[in-house]
């Protein structure tokens, strides 16, 4: 059932986030932007959250959750600390709304916005996977650049 192995990956990668996150030696790291870095390990966390928490969580799952996308990159300063209870409360969603969707809701139209080329759930939710695992690539990117 593909829904199980999102869960696996969605899981994997989030962990993953978690632990980049932990890996900065100091804090105020993870919200660098110098020159050529269009945005900091801590705008990104915050954005991977929104989206997974809206895409998944709202839009999904019905859980209310409101994004605010502007925050995500705007925001900074946002202790550690609660990045991390962040990412785990989006873990908590992910697995929440992901076992709950019947296999048959896969293969309905999932309508991100008006006039977008058809596509089904299941595409999407893939689609978010690679969103995670391509932002959490940069992290990792930003981290080892800059945590010297």
């Amino acid at each position: 059932m593909l829904t199980h192995t999102l869960i696996k990956l969605f899981t994997r990668d989030l962990k993953a986030l978690k632990h980049e996150v932990s890996a900065y030696s100091n804090e105020k790291k993870l919200w660098l932007v110098p020159d050529g870095i269009s945005n900091s390990a801590g705008n990104l966390c915050l954005h991977l959250v929104g989206n997974l928490n809206h895409f998944i969580g709202a839009t999904i799952g019905n859980t209310g959750y409101v994004r605010q996308r502007d925050l995500e990159f705007s925001l900074k300063d946002v202790p550690r600390k609660e990045l991390l209870k962040q990412v785990d409360d989006t873990i908590t969603v992910v697995e929440k709304v992901l076992k709950s969707l019947p296999e048959a809701d896969l293969q309905k139209e999932y309508k991100r916005r008006a006039f977008e080329d058809y596509m089904t759930t299941e595409y999407f939710l893939v689609h978010l996977t690679m969103h995670l695992a391509y932002h959490l690539g940069q992290i990792n990117y930003h981290r080892r650049l800059l945590d010297n």
